[in-house]
């Protein structure tokens, strides 16, 4: 696949500095579809059983929280610890993956998964369990960032349509098994826990096959880590975050602790700025916001992140507490959006490694997204699954044709040599967009189903246990079940300005011609150029 050229230790860059800041890259074959699906093989394993394990635990976790007597804001922070890490974490393995070796760092994120996984599995309470998430959202930061790098590394823009839709059909098959599985396993005699560490056995065997089948150029050069970047970047986003969760809750939005941390943040976050524009190799290097394409894919997919996850996240809670459905069958309620996302994203991968086209399907992506989330906003505890179906595919639809395509538009316009930098900030910002949508509207969930079970009582803000909605009293189950489902929609209808604003960020996007040659090829090419110089 590769074979090594031989470095110049006399060469100097442009600028007079010796050559060992630069060293030569291995050169680059044109890979066939096949060889190309072979070196991605384990990767594919890693990415479905990372997926499947966050998909299994989303139709568990009701059971889960009721079972360890933890409340709705335990619920939340389930999912908000695994995500507000990985969103700190995604621009940190971008960068990485920039200076080391992109196979063994992949390795690395799967193993984090692997230790958060079985701590997860055999956890005694719902501290530990938060804690094994904060692993577990390390390992999906490096997957966040890396496979898409990988991808751009060893196959051309133009062609990557058509292996999108080979990792479509993955993250559907996952997104679709997982809920499935986990309400198998939630109703059956090993329960719960198997959920955390049924993936285990299928992430080794990603590691050794990623061994043995993934091979990647390297470009070996001197680095200068951005220690201090990533110690503001993640203080900053972490704080940012963690007031988003507890503001509305622990307590008020306007209130001497919302201020605090807000300013704390923004200081992180300004200091953070300020140490990345100096910096020789900043984490989020400051010149990619020169970029048009780059700068609204970010706005865009931070958008996307909070109309997306802030309203679905919750779909297993309302399919499960207001109407009701078993873990199985809870499970079952989610296939249409997961379809809609699959057919989607496989076809609309194909048809641009036909055409070379690609923002138009951005941008009817982009207008069925606030239509899928406004119609979400009218259901209630009573609302018939048929329409719930049609709501999810609409939804599903504009989710596919979105998501891989702003990376894909963004991995497009930049250099190679800042790939990694530019796929893992759209990844981040859809991450960090993603997690405070989880996290404000999980706290306003939270407080509705409080006030209304609760009239006049403290608003603490879930403090209330998550309930078991078989063992209520018809009465009480009726009164729970119509909490849930106004809540709910609620949620969806908070979604619905964020995802227009995603949509008129989609419309100022310039369509650019794909480009015929793989990441690796291209950053070959730069540092061969440098070297001329």
């Amino acid at each position: 696949m590769t074979s090594t050229s031989t470095p110049s230790p006399s060469a100097a860059d442009a600028d007079g500095t010796a050559g060992a800041d630069v060293i030569a890259a291995e050169a680059v074959v044109q890979l066939t579809p096949r060889q190309t699906i072979q070196a991605i093989s384990g990767l594919m394993m890693g990415m479905f059983v990372a997926i499947l394990a966050g998909t299994v635990v989303s139709t568990a976790l009701p059971r889960i929280i009721h079972d360890l007597g933890a409340s709705q804001s335990s619920y939340t922070w389930v999912i908000t610890l695994e995500l507000l890490t990985m969103t700190a974490t995604v621009p940190l393995w971008g960068k990485l993956a920039d200076l080391y070796n992109n196979k063994l760092l992949v390795q690395l994120s799967l193993g984090f998964f692997v230790v958060g996984s079985v701590v997860a599995g055999l956890t005694p309470n719902i501290e530990v369990l938060l804690g094994s998430r904060v692993l577990q959202g390390l390992g999906a930061g490096g997957l966040t960032a890396l496979v898409q790098i990988v991808m751009a590394a060893i196959i051309p823009p133009r062609e990557l349509g058509r292996y999108s839709g080979i990792f479509g059909a993955i993250f559907a098959s996952a997104t679709v098994g997982g809920p499935l599985l986990g309400g198998f396993l939630v109703d059956s005699p090993l329960g719960w826990r198997a959920c955390f560490l049924v993936g285990v056995p299928f992430v080794l065997a990603a590691i050794v096959l990623l061994q043995r089948t993934l091979k990647l150029p390297t470009v070996r050069r001197e680095v200068k880590i951005d220690w201090w970047g990533a110690f503001l970047i993640t203080g900053g986003v972490s704080t940012l975050l963690v007031w988003s969760s507890f503001a509305g809750s622990k307590f008020d939005w306007a209130s001497g602790w919302s201020f605090l941390l807000v300013a704390v943040a923004l200081a992180a976050l300004v200091a953070a700025v300020l140490v990345e524009r100096r910096h020789p190799e900043p984490i989020i290097p400051m010149d990619l916001f020169r970029n048009r394409t780059v700068t609204l894919s970010i706005i865009a997919s931070a958008l996307v992140g909070v109309a997306m996850f802030g309203g679905s996240v919750f779909l297993a809670q309302y399919f499960q507490i207001a109407q009701g459905y078993s873990p199985t069958k809870a499970g079952l309620m989610s296939l249409p959006m997961i379809l809609g996302m699959m057919v989607a994203s496989t076809i609309a991968g194909g048809l641009i490694t036909k055409y070379g086209k690609w923002k138009i399907y951005l941008v009817i992506g982009s207008i069925l997204l606030p239509i899928g989330l406004a119609l979400f906003g009218t259901i209630d505890a009573h609302t018939s699954k048929y329409l719930l179906w049609a709501f999810m595919i609409v939804l599903g639809v504009g989710i596919g044709l979105v998501m891989q395509n702003l990376v894909l538009a963004a991995q497009n316009d930049v250099p190679a040599r800042e790939l990694g930098a530019a796929t893992s900030s759209v990844s981040f910002f859809r991450s960090m967009g993603g997690t405070i949508g989880v996290s404000v509207l999980g706290a306003i969930l939270a407080n509705k189903v409080t006030e209304t079970l609760n009239p006049g009582g403290a608003s603490s803000g879930g403090s209330s246990a998550v309930p078991n909605i078989a063992e209520l009293p018809p009465e009480a189950r009726a009164v729970v079940e119509n909490a849930y489902g106004a809540a709910t929609a609620d949620l969806f209808m908070m979604s619905v300005p964020f995802a227009v604003l995603a949509m008129i960020a989609v419309f100022f996007i310039k369509e650019k011609a794909l480009l015929t040659t793989s990441g690796a090829e291209r950053r070959a090419q730069e540092e061969a150029d440098k070297l001329e110089a």
